[in-house]
Formats: C-alpha cells, sequence, structure tokens
C-alpha cells in the first residue's frame, strides 16, 4: 500500500515508507500529521475557493483512491487540480511536492506524505490527513463542483459515517465481513439510503484486499460490483472488476 512516499532532493525517487502510519494519528516513527482545514478559520486564509487547492494522490493507495473517488463523485476534477505519483514519477514533479512542504516546514527532510492537499497560492500543505481532507472536499468545495450537488456527508448521518470510517480502519476480520455481508444483503448502501462517503471508505478497502479475502461473501462481493458500475469508482480503479471474480473463485 503505496500510502505515503519518501523523496530527498538528491535521490529523487517514489517508494512506500511509514506504511503502519493511519488515519487516526501519527504512530512513533511516524511523522506528525499536518492538519490545517478548508474554511474552519478563514482568517488563516484557506477558505474555499475552486482552482485553488491541488492534490498529489499516490497510484495503488488506498486513501488515495478515497479522495480520487470522492473529487469525482462532488464533480471537482476542474475545481481541484491532481497529480497522480508513481515509482516512475519525474524528479521535478516529487520536487514540486517537496517544495510544498518545504515551505509549510523550514529545511523539511522527513517522508513526502500523502495524499497532500496543496495550496497553490501561499504554496504550503493545508493536510495530509485524509479523513480531513475527505470532509473538506464534502463540507467546504462541494459547492464548486459540476452537475448536481451530491451529499456524501449528510448531518444526519454524519456520526454513523464516522463510526464506520473508525471500524473500517481496523483489519477486516471474518466476523466484520460476516456482519458487512449481512448488512449489505438488504441494503444498497452502507448507511442511509444514499451513496455517502462511508461508501467510498468501504468500497475502497474491499478492493485492496487480497484476492479470495470476500469469497464466502457474496452480498458483500455483489456490492463491490455494484458500486465499480458507478462511473467515478470504475474510472478510480477499472481493473476491480477482474480483482473480485478472483477473488470470488
Amino acid at each position: 500500500m503505496p500510502e505515503v512516499t519518501s523523496h530527498r532532493r538528491h535521490h529523487a525517487s517514489l517508494t512506500d515508507s511509514h506504511a503502519s502510519c493511519d488515519d487516526a494519528g501519527s504512530p512513533p516513527g511516524c511523522p506528525p500529521a499536518i492538519r490545517s482545514r478548508i474554511g474552519a478559520d478563514l482568517a488563516g486564509g484557506f477558505y474555499p475557493a475552486p482552482h485553488r487547492y491541488h492534490l498529489y494522490l499516490s497510484a495503488g493507495c488506498p486513501r488515495s483512491l478515497r479522495v480520487a473517488i470522492t473529487l469525482d463523485l462532488l464533480g471537482l476534477r476542474d475545481a481541484v487540480t491532481t497529480t497522480l505519483l508513481s515509482p516512475d514519477t519525474a524528479s521535478a514533479t516529487l520536487e514540486g511536492l517537496h517544495g510544498y512542504y518545504e515551505a509549510t516546514e523550514h529545511h523539511f527532510d522527513g517522508p513526502l506524505t500523502v495524499p497532500a492537499l496543496c495550496d497553490r497560492w501561499s504554496g504550503h500543505v493545508v493536510s495530509n490527513h485524509t479523513p480531513d481532507i475527505v470532509r473538506d472536499l464534502a463540507c467546504r468545495l462541494a459547492a464548486h463542483g459540476e452537475g448536481l450537488p451530491l451529499q456524501l456527508r449528510p448531518s444526519s448521518l454524519a456520526a454513523r459515517i464516522d463510526a464506520w470510517h473508525d471500524q473500517l480502519a481496523a483489519p477486516l476480520t471474518p466476523a466484520t465481513l460476516e456482519h458487512l455481508n449481512r448488512r449489505l444483503a438488504f441494503r444498497a448502501y452502507l448507511v442511509g439510503d444514499e451513496l455517502t462517503a462511508a461508501d467510498v471508505d468501504l468500497w475502497a478497502r474491499l478492493v485492496h484486499e487480497p484476492p479470495g479475502t470476500t469469497a464466502a461473501h457474496p452480498d458483500v462481493r455483489a456490492y463491490v460490483r455494484r458500486l465499480h458500475d458507478h462511473p467515478s469508482f470504475r474510472a478510480n480503479h477499472p481493473r476491480i472488476g477482474e480483482a473480485d471474480h478472483r477473488a470470488a473463485s
């Protein structure tokens, strides 16, 4: 899972690092998360504006997948630009990400954590904490999206969405998968009657599980296939249908 990448000026490469860092905080050995917010303090300058922000994402990273799907669901691809990093990313692109980190923390020489939401106006990293990034996209920038507005975090369901996020941060045990299978047997979505951020969390988690994980849970597999038919999911993980068929075999 290339959730965090590291880079040095004299060694421009994209590598996996600190994969144990999670959304809940910064365990020992992991750099502290940068957790400014969009719109949380207008005096601080990070107010919601189209074309102000840029996202660095990583190919094959579940957290980056969550952010990418959220961007597409909200129609924000034009309002928030993105760069997708990979092991073959050019040195100049990595230098650009390093520049954001160095502007945020003088003489920065740590790992470059992604996803990273960056402010093009100030040159600073706003946040590299995925839950905050997703919340700000859904709650602060959604008004700048194209098409009909989508409520990924309706206030009436926010507590339940967050509870599922916390639960999905833990390993998917057989008991958890069985609970999900029973729940999805009679509903199209994880929480409520419409697609929410909880579905983005769950789907991104499921499609990165090893083949065979959901083999004994047909309703979970059907849920994965059903959401894969949605353009915002399919466009960001086009081969998941093949992986799901392997998992079911």
